[in-house]
This record gives C-alpha cells, sequence and structure tokens, in this order.
C-alpha cells in the first residue's frame, strides 16, 4: 500500500530517457500533465515528474515545468525538519553564478527528500543522469524545503 509521495515516487527508480528520437510515454505524460510544447523527453523533467507523482495523489504542486517553481508551494522548513515522505528539496543548478530563492525562473532541480548524510542531501529526483533516481547533491547548493500541507 502506498502512503507518501515518496513512496509512490520509488516505483518509478529506474525509469529513463529513451536516447535518440524516442520518448518514454511515461516521461512525456508528466511533461504534457500541464503543457503541450515538450517534443520529446530530452528537455528538464524532474519537476515535470514531482507535478505527475503529486497530481496522481491530490496533493499540491505547482503545475509548472521550472524546478525553482516548487518554492512556492506547501510550507516553508528548515532542512534539519525534513523527513522523507512528503518533503521536496529545490537546488540551484552547479555553476558560480546561479541566483538564490528569490529568483524562479532561473535553472534549478527538485526531488523528494530522502536523507541528511553530512553536507549532503540525497534525493529521490527525476531526471538524475537521465533517470529516475536516488542522487546526492551538497547542502551548499540547497534553495529550499518544502512540506506538502
Amino acid at each position: 500500500m502506498i502512503t507518501t509521495p515518496y513512496q509512490a515516487a520509488q516505483r518509478w527508480i529506474g525509469k529513463k530517457e529513451v536516447p535518440g528520437a524516442g520518448a518514454n510515454p511515461l516521461i512525456m505524460a508528466a511533461l504534457r500533465l500541464d503543457h503541450e510544447w515538450p517534443q520529446d523527453d530530452s528537455v528538464p523533467w524532474c519537476a515535470a515528474w514531482l507535478n505527475f507523482i503529486c497530481w496522481q495523489l491530490g496533493l499540491p504542486r505547482s503545475a509548472n515545468l521550472r524546478a525553482r517553481s516548487w518554492l512556492r508551494i506547501g510550507q516553508s522548513i528548515s532542512i534539519l525538519q525534513a523527513t522523507p515522505g512528503f518533503d521536496i528539496v529545490i537546488f540551484r543548478r552547479a555553476g558560480a553564478d546561479q541566483p538564490g530563492p528569490e529568483v524562479i525562473d532561473a535553472p534549478g532541480h527538485v526531488g523528494f527528500f530522502a536523507c541528511l548524510d553530512g553536507n549532503d542531501v540525497l534525493v529521490l529526483g527525476g531526471n538524475q543522469g537521465d533517470s529516475v533516481s536516488v542522487a546526492r547533491y551538497p547542502t551548499s547548493r540547497l534553495l529550499g524545503v518544502r512540506r506538502l500541507e
């Protein structure tokens, strides 16, 4: 029985983009839930994947393909309050000139909080190495943590 968004998201682990002109139909369903323009799964899809999981469960969602759009959803909490299940983490992309959380229209990454491991956050997310996986991100890139309400 699925009881949390994290558990629903775990069912997607290993789903990958299709190289070349093809596209994974599950990823395309997530991308086209709110937008018509993506023609294949080579575009950033971490936010679309999160929106799809939340849509399936009737939870709040951003309905936007930008990762940073999740900074406006749910309640802001600290990383030390985060628990696996409902909490979402939003990161800036790697690079010296990335803006802070006040800029929504900038590159980022979003996924479900898995755990805090020293100075890293483990994230269950889409479009991590072109697939759904658990990956490690430094807390120095963290823009925010949101609890779905």
